[in-house]
Formats: C-alpha cells, structure tokens, sequence
C-alpha cells in the first residue's frame, strides 16, 4: 500500500507519519533550522494533510482546481499563525486553548445549509468521508453487530443515503470507536444530519472552533455545552 494512501490508517497515525517526514526533509534541506521549528512546522503540515483527506470529494476538487494559488494562501495563512502565536507569547498565553481569531479572520466559516436542504444534497459533499458497515469491519475492526448496537444506542451517528442504506462519518472514529460525546450531542441535536453539520462547523458557541475536532481531543463538556446552547428549542 502507498503510505500515503489512508484507507486503512488512522487519521492521528496519517498526521504524525507526514509530520515526521516533513521534519526529515527539513534537516536535509537547512541544517540551520532548529529543533522545535522541524517539530512546529512538521505539526502544522500533518494536520493539514489530515484535515484535507477528511473533506468531501466536492471540496478536495475544489482545492485541486485552485493549484496555482495555494502558495500565496499557504503563506497568509502562516503569516497570520505567526501573528497570532506572537500575540499569544506577548499576552503570556503560549498555551491557551482557545482558538486563533486571528486566523479565523482569513477564512470565511462556510455557510450552514438548513437542515432540510441537505436531503437534497449529496452526502459527501457536506459531510466529509463516509464509509458503510462492510468498510468499517474490514478497516477499522469494527464488528456489524458493534456498530448496530452503536446506531441503536446513539454512541454513532448514522446518516442515511437512499432507501434503508446507512453510512457513518469516518471523523467520529478513533482507534476503532466512536469519540466520546457524539451520544451526548445527538441527545441535544436529534436530527442526524443536523448534528454532523454543527459537529463539523466553526462554531459559535466554542469561538469558532470545529466541535469533532474536540472531541477527538477528549474536550467532551465543552462541546456538550455549546450543543446544549445551540441545540433548537
């Protein structure tokens, strides 16, 4: 298999795997570069490459027809990192957790199509990876009767995708399990889709941090909190 190929690697594992080698080719390419930037700059470039295996097929073509213009996006996006890590260090707050407004400044949240309209869309175009039972048990090890009883117990979110089929985001699987939280957000969000669309968003309620990026971080309250705020009436 491509090491690059990621079908059956988990996204953490993809993520460091990129990182290591972009530290590699940085110690060949200037020796001058320190330690902690190889380590920073490999981070950044592994999580990136991570974030863009998980988009829809709509949004990876999009980035594919715009090749000549990702330098000069990669660069303000780095230029504003910079800003705000600089902020960050002059404030005293080199470890805070929220998130940078500064560089939500340079990228526009997308707009949340209501949840009627996504019936009408196709599922990987806002829903990011999906994948159905036979693919999870033959890459993830995880059983039908385990996820079965997961759809019926609410711990997964299953989206439906014609007649009785069901499909489930890959973004809600770590290390062969659902996060914790995603049963705690569908109790407040019913509507299956409704809760991977505000899942999947900058949100309002958590300073336009992406609530499954959260979870995958085991920061469960925080976005049960902003579910509860934001979950309809």
């Amino acid at each position: 298999m491509n090491r690059f190929q990621t079908t059956a690697v988990k996204q953490d594992d993809f993520a460091e795997m990129v990182a290591e080698d972009v530290e590699r080719a940085l110690a060949h390419y200037d020796e001058a570069i320190n330690r902690p930037t190889m380590v920073s700059v490999g981070k950044i470039a592994g999580s990136i490459a991570s974030a863009v295996t998980l988009l829809s097929p709509k949004h990876q073509r999009a980035i594919d027809a715009i090749h000549a213009d990702l330098p000069g996006l990669a660069s303000k996006f780095v230029r504003a990192l910079a800003a705000e890590a600089a902020r960050r260090s002059e404030a005293g707050i080199a470890s805070a957790t929220n998130p940078t407004t500064t560089l939500l400044a340079y990228v526009e949240p997308p707009s949340q199509p209501k949840s009627d309209d996504l019936e009408s869309m196709l599922i990987e175009d806002w829903a990011g990876r999906v994948a159905g039972s036979t693919y999870l048990e033959e890459n993830l090890g995880i059983a039908r009767s385990t996820l079965h009883r997961w759809q019926r117990r609410g711990d997964v979110i299953a989206l439906r995708k014609g007649g009785r089929k069901h499909v489930f985001p890959l973004a809600q699987f770590v290390d062969g399990r659902p996060v914790a939280g995603v049963r705690d957000v569908l109790s407040l969000i019913s509507n299956p889709r409704l809760a991977w669309l505000w899942l999947t968003r900058p949100s309002a309620q958590l300073d336009g941090r992406i609530p499954i990026d959260l979870l995958r971080q085991d920061q469960v309250e925080e976005v049960v909190e902003a579910a509860r705020v934001f979950a309809p009436d």
